[in-house]
Order: C-alpha cells, then structure tokens, then sequence
C-alpha cells in the first residue's frame, strides 16, 4: 500500500500519452514541465502546434468553478481579447480527470500564448497594457460569475487572520498588517460607490500571467483567481507590480501615465478609482500572503518565512508611501 499524499507531479511522459489520446494529437506530442506551483503547468508539443496544459491542485478548485473560468474565457475569446483560451478533446469536454496518487485531480488544455514575458515593459508596451485590460473591462463590467465575490474582507481580513496563526509572537511586519486591514476596509467603505465600476475581474494580473509580442500585442492567461469585484482592483495590482520593477521612479510615473493613456482611449478611469487605486494594490498584496499560507505544505515552504515577510510587508510599504500615503 502506498502511503498517502497531499501533492505529486504528475509524469511528463504519462501526461504525452494522456493528451496525445484525449485530443487526437499525433504520436511524437511531447509534454514537459514549465511550472510547478499553485497549479502544474505544462508545455505540450504537437508536429506543428504548442499548448499549455493546466493540471489543478486537489481540491483547489471545483468543477463548476473551473467551469466558470473557462466560459468567461470563451467569451472573452468571441469579443476579440486576446487569451489564453480552453480546447475541447475528443469527448468535446473541457475538464478532463487524473486519477493521481492524492485522488482525482482536473486538467485544462490552453492554447499557447505567443510572445515573451516581461519584467518590466516599455512605456509603449504600458499603453497597450492599460488599453488590452480596459478592452476586457468593457466586457466584463456589470457582470458577474459563479466565483468568489472580492472586497477588504475575502482579501485581507481573511489573509490577516490566517497570518496570525501562522506567524507567532508579535512583530512589526504583523502590526503593519493589522493597520493595512483595518484602513483598508475603511478607505473600502466610505468610497464613492458610484464611481467605481464593478464586474468580473482577472485579479493577478502580472507579467507572468501575460505574454507581450513587438509592443503592441498582449495575451492574457492563467484566470485562476478570477471572481467580482471593482475592475480598478486589476488596475491597482498591475501597477503597483510596474512600480516594483522598475528602479526609477520617475521613469515608473512615465509608465502609469502611458498605461493611463492606454486605458482612457478605450474607457475612462474615474478620479475615485485612481485615488483608490494605491489601496487596491496593497489590499491584493496582503491577499497573496493569504494563499501563501494557505498552500504552506506544497507550495510556499520553500521561501515563506518570517524574513520573507519582512521583504513582503517593506516591499507593499514602499508603494504606499510613494503614493503619500502612511499606514
């Protein structure tokens, strides 16, 4: 009998046979791993065609809530937003099932998404960012999906709780994060309501879950997260992740006023949401601190320590006073 297990990476060579079977790929597909972290992904390689194949975290998400993913996917895909989108097999199924060594795990097969992850994009490449996200807001604001419904408490209040079981013993990092939940669900609350547009949100919108091609094409993908919210939340992450990785600041400022440019020519950015923006991007930041916790055993426990919390909390603190703002 084997012993149980919590996480395993599934065999690149089964998973070759495994999609090669489902979908009527020729029999030189090949499939190697391209990251193991929340989620397993992996690069799968046909004769003429490359995808991504997605194989869930056990009990990370439900069926139905992958089912959402991929239909807001799918719409996305018929409005002309360039996405990563699902591919159906044979069957004419989305979601196949692994039976793995922890039990029965989901797997998703993308397309590919064409271009070059980067770090820190160009101010032409910021203005594409900011128009590609509002293109997507058009048609995602004023909906809503079967997900998880984010505001400061499913962000914060939620990560703040799980961090103080984790982490024992008081410390700065831990009062700062005390301080940030509490002004965040305050500046949340007494916000001008009316102003902020609300809908269907990506919420980790980064340079890792986007491809860039020559400056002018953005591919969007991994909608893990996905759920409502106001759609400056998407704003507020993706610029407070320019902001870190871009060691000059007034070449930053450039940057969030190209990115600005690129949003307003498609959809305007109330003056609301630009004030709450800096808020936004703190409330997601502690959020992932959360997940870090969360997925502790498989996941995080290579780096997730108090001395990591240091570089976290200074990291968001940063941000926050760039924008004149104490907390």
């Amino acid at each position: 009998m084997y012993a149980p297990a919590i996480s395993t990476i599934i065999s690149s060579e089964y998973l070759a046979e495994f999609v090669s079977e489902r979908y009527g790929f020729d029999k030189n597909t090949t499939c190697r791993v391209l990251k193991t972290g929340i989620n397993h992904s992996y690069l799968i390689t046909t004769s003429d065609k490359k995808f991504v194949l997605r194989v869930y975290y056990l009990h990370w998400r439900t069926e139905d809530e992958i089912k959402e993913e991929l239909a807001l996917l799918e719409y996305l895909k018929e409005n002309g937003i360039s996405v990563s989108y699902p591919i159906k097999n044979r069957d004419n199924h989305y979601i196949n099932c692994i039976k793995a060594l922890e039990g029965e795990r989901f797997a998703v097969l993308f397309t590919f998404a064409e271009g070059k992850s980067i770090r820190n994009p160009s101010e032409p490449a910021s203005f594409q960012l900011g128009a590609t996200m509002a293109k997507m807001h058009q048609l995602t604001i004023n909906r809503t999906i079967n997900r998880k419904r984010y505001d400061a408490n499913s962000l914060v209040n939620w990560a703040f709780q799980l961090a103080k079981g984790h982490f024992s013993g008081p410390s700065a990092e831990m009062q700062y994060f005390e301080r940030a939940s509490s002004v965040i669900s305050s500046e949340f609350e007494k916000a001008e309501q009316s102003a902020l547009r609300y809908g269907v949100i990506h919420l980790d919108l980064w340079y890792e879950n986007m491809k860039i091609k020559d400056n002018s094409e953005i591919t969007i993908f991994d909608f893990d997260n996905c759920g409502n919210g106001w759609l400056w939340l998407d704003m507020a992450y993706a610029l407070m992740i320019l902001f870190r990785n871009e060691p000059n600041k007034e070449t930053f400022n450039s940057k969030r006023a190209a990115f600005y440019r690129g949003y307003d020519s498609i959809i305007s950015v109330s003056e609301e949401e630009k004030r709450i923006i800096p808020y936004g991007g703190l409330a997601i930041w502690l959020h992932y601190t959360g997940i870090h916790i969360q997925r502790f055993d498989d996941f995080s426990n290579q780096f997730f320590s108090q001395e990591f919390l240091k570089y976290w909390i200074h990291t968001v603190d940063q941000w926050m006073k760039f924008n004149e703002i104490e907390i």
